[in-house]
């Protein structure tokens, strides 16, 4: 470690910098490979400043968490401390009771672009991991902005660590977003990563390396190796930083026990983390720990402590609840804030303007009282830039009419988007009702009816007249079933879908698989409703035009999103065939509903390969 600084040092010193600053940018350095130690063995070294405050302030909430306080606006001296002070405004907005995410975003974004305007190449990887971390860690309803970033930070990446950082990040998005493992890759970055001297990039590679070994090959043990590796490399740390951490990956270790049905070994690791401390506001993962804890007490037959624990999970639903109500309030009075703000200075600058003219206007008499010898020449002047003044009040007029008119548009668009919602289970209803009470009716007449010819001369005609009578009424009760299920009967989205998938697997001799994650809970009706009648219309293509034997339904729940996963066996398409103004099968009422709903909606499919539909909710 020691040469490593040594060598530090004289590579900044041979470039001309500053001793103070070599030291400093040295000690960042560190700072940026999680190198606690060595950063503060470093800046020792320094007298006080600025850049040297603002490092030992990273430093301590790496060790200790957030204090929480306000920050005070400082005249920062230097570029490096102009950063530094930037991440720590808007480390200090993520920490607050109610995070100002918005603000602490544009904060992040702007320190990194003002560090590739002055062209540092050490300040722009500390800002682009910043903002990276950021975005994955902390808000994955924007996690789409990463990819730009990610790819920033690997142009300026030239270092061993940096390197494996840029690689842990395109390697997990790809896989993420594609719902494939990416072990081996994992591993090629993991060998970059040990040559380096960032074990934090080391403890995650192993992590997320025994991630995949579980979520997706189901392999437990490879698992637990990659994930108790991941602990012992995380252990070397001190801080509320690493608690964190090491909550996630010692609970996916428990539940690797608890699959295995090990409840003991599980509910000694869960105790383990119950005492990690965690910030305020980490409502989620205290509920899930209280409810695998409160599991395992019930595999042990310990139904007290079962008990408990299940309260303690209600408990922090309950405050999750509430903050998700601070949260949305907060945001709501932002927006209203921030458009009387803009209407404000819109009168503002209206009035001024009007001031102007009225002001010109009394000039205009006073310099045509002063001399009549330059009369025409002032009026002519006067004319135009009144005709000026006039254009610009016009234009503020006009940009405030257009606001107003295209906030009344984009309400009439969704308040048509739900009368077509509303419409369309009406009308359903409506059918489901008229097949099941006429036609279905008229047809069990009929099979009455015709039960009296048994006794007639062909019962060989009898029978298969019978037969076919019969699967006529059954396809309508099907048909009315299928159309008037889900939601409506309030059995909630996921048993909705089960019932559906099992009626339609009977009546069209297709399997139907329906597999779902984190669905314990209902769904907002609304939104269960919506989603149901996508999947239908999904499963509906699926039996009208995919000639498909198999069809597997993925409903996933990710905490801040819904994940919909429709995949077939089928003859495919081109994706590309498809355009808003084309969109056929049914994918423009889909696409609709999605937009409606602020999600995103992803076809896959290749000619005799199949297709998958990837649909992504925000809640």
């Amino acid at each position: 470690m020691k040469k490593i600084i040594i060598l530090g040092l004289l590579f900044y010193v041979s470039i001309g910098y500053s001793q103070d600053n070599t030291i400093l940018r040295v000690a960042l350095a560190h700072l940026n490979d999680y190198n606690i130690e060595a950063s503060e063995q470093v800046l020792k070294e320094l007298k006080a400043s600025q850049e040297k405050e603002l490092i030992l302030w990273n430093i301590n909430v790496l060790k200790n968490g957030f204090s929480g306080k306000e920050i005070s606006k400082v005249n920062y001296e230097s570029n490096f401390a102009r950063v530094l002070g930037n991440f720590k405004e808007a480390q200090i907005l993520l920490s607050k009771d109610i995070p100002q995410d918005s603000l602490a975003y544009i904060i992040l974004r702007n320190n990194l672009l003002y560090t590739k305007s002055i062209n540092d190449t050490l300040l722009i990887n500390f800002s682009s991991k910043k903002i990276i971390e950021y975005l994955y860690f902390s808000n994955r309803q924007q996690r789409q902005l990463i990819n730009d970033y990610v790819k920033n930070y690997k142009q300026y990446a030239n270092t061993k660590s940096d390197k494996a950082t840029v690689l842990f990040y395109e390697i997990n998005l790809y896989a993420v977003k594609h719902k494939t493992p990416r072990i081996e890759e994992f591993k090629d970055a993991l060998k970059i990563a040990q040559n380096s001297s960032n074990i934090y990039i080391q403890a995650k590679l192993n992590q997320y390396i025994g991630i995949h070994f579980g979520y997706f090959l189901k392999q437990n043990d490879s698992s637990k190796v990659y994930t108790n590796r991941a602990i012992k490399l995380l252990e070397k740390f001190k801080g509320s930083y690493i608690d964190k951490e090491i909550f996630g990956l010692v609970g996916n270790l428990a539940q690797d026990y608890l699959e295995e049905g090990n409840n003991k070994k599980a509910l000694q690791l869960f105790k383990t983390i119950e005492r990690k401390t965690l910030p305020s506001n980490s409502y989620i993962k205290k509920a899930k720990l209280y409810r695998s804890i409160s599991n395992t007490y019930k595999g042990l037959k310990v139904y007290d402590s079962a008990l408990f624990y299940a309260d303690l999970e209600k408990v922090q639903l309950k405050d999750l609840n509430e903050y998700k109500k601070a949260i949305a309030l907060n945001e709501t009075e932002e927006k209203y804030q921030n458009e009387k703000l803009r209407a404000d200075n819109l009168e503002i600058e209206t009035k001024r303007l009007q001031s102007e003219k009225e002001s010109e206007q009394n000039r205009d008499i006073a310099f045509g009282l002063a001399g009549s010898l330059a009369l025409g020449s002032i009026i002519a002047f006067l004319i135009f830039k009144n005709t000026k003044r006039k254009q610009r009040l016009a234009e503020q007029e006009k940009a405030l009419e257009s606001q107003k008119l295209a906030t009344v548009l984009k309400d009439q668009e969704l308040t048509a988007i739900d009368a077509m919602i509303e419409g369309q289970e009406k009308e359903r209803q409506r059918i489901a009702n008229d097949l099941h009470d006429d036609l279905g009716g008229l047809m069990a007449t009929v099979k009455l009816h015709f039960n009296a010819l048994k006794d007639k001369d062909s019962p060989e005609l009898f029978d298969k007249t019978n037969s076919l009578i019969e699967e006529a009424y059954q396809k309508v009760r099907s048909v009315a079933h299928a159309k008037n299920s889900g939601v409506i009967a309030k059995q909630g989205l996921l048993k909705s879908v089960r019932n559906m998938a099992d009626k339609i697997s009977v009546s069209n001799k297709i399997k139907i698989e329906v597999l779902d994650y984190g669905l314990d809970n209902r769904l907002e009706n609304s939104l269960e409703l919506t989603l149901f009648r996508v999947i239908q219309e999904l499963v509906t293509n699926v039996i009208k035009h995919a000639e498909a034997s198999e069809v597997t339904i993925h409903l996933t729940n990710h905490e801040d999103s819904i994940n919909i996963m429709v995949e077939d066996n089928g003859k495919g398409f081109n994706p590309s065939q498809i355009t808003k103004t084309n969109a056929g099968m049914g994918i423009s009422s889909i696409d609709k509903r999605v937009e409606h709903l602020d999600g995103k909606l992803t076809i896959e499919s290749k000619k005799n390969k199949g297709t998958t539909v990837i649909i992504d909710i925000p809640l």
